[in-house]
């Protein structure tokens, strides 16, 4: 039986933006609140554990996990993907769904797809590609994880969780799968890593507060095409370019 587990990496250091899992996007909800409850209104995915950075700023996520109802582990900071094999473990996964807590959103409309394909056609790894930036989201089987880990570098186990998989697609049976042409958008930002993102991403919410947690694509392209004043605040940051590029 395949069992799927998400794991969400959290600290609240940062050098650009502190504390961004734990911003306010609307209300009371922050950014990890609104990951959290999309992926359990989602309901494919089996289990959530958080993946906490050691360190005393980091304790608060403790009091989340537990307000939540899920589980979480303590790992080694720089050590990203060691953390998110750690969460695979305490979920007993057989594969791992990644998405970073600095990203509200992901295309929940291609889960069921992206799973399906990853299981149908015995994948290692199985991803979306050239949405918006934050949208995509990865599933890898936990042996793929372990494998990126054992013979990656240390740069491959930072934050750069996929680096080692996208240099080594030869190592690895990859599937990328690409959205609906009209949601190719890498023109868009919809990430939070410097206080500008931030503000789009709360008008964001504001505007389509009545689809929270499950925004659509359609619903944030279409929103910030009627917002240029909000695409040209984040246009100094966006990287027009597909993350996963193997052909």
């Amino acid at each position: 039986m395949r069992r799927l587990v998400a794991a969400l990496a959290c600290r609240n250091n940062g050098s650009r933006l502190f504390g961004k899992p734990l911003q306010n996007l609307l209300d009371n909800t922050s950014i990890l609140d609104q990951i959290v409850a999309a992926i359990r209104r989602v309901g494919i995915i089996d289990e959530i554990v958080l993946g906490i950075s050691e360190g005393a700023a980091n304790d608060i996520f403790v009091d989340k996990a537990h307000e939540y109802g899920i589980g979480y582990i303590w790992g080694d900071p720089q050590d990203v993907l060691m953390r998110l094999i750690q969460c695979g473990r305490m979920g007993r996964a057989t594969d791992v769904f990644r998405v970073t807590t600095e990203c509200p959103w992901f295309a929940y409309d291609l889960l069921t797809e992206v799973w399906t394909r990853h299981k149908r056609n015995g994948n290692d790894i199985t991803v979306c590609d050239r949405l918006p930036e934050g949208i995509n989201f990865e599933i890898y089987s936990l042996a793929a994880l372990e494998r990126s880990h054992a013979n990656g570098s240390a740069k491959d186990r930072s934050e750069f969780c996929s680096n080692y998989a996208r240099h080594h697609v030869d190592e690895f049976k990859i599937e990328v799968v690409l959205p609906p042409v009209d949601q190719q958008r890498m023109d868009l930002r919809v990430t939070v890593d410097y206080p500008e993102d931030l503000i789009v991403c709360r008008e964001i919410a504001k505007a389509c507060r009545s689809s929270m947690p499950l925004v659509s694509v359609a619903q944030i392209a279409t929103f910030l095409d009627s917002r240029p004043d909000l695409k040209a605040l984040v246009a100094p940051f966006v990287v027009p370019e597909p993350t996963w590029n193997i052909g």
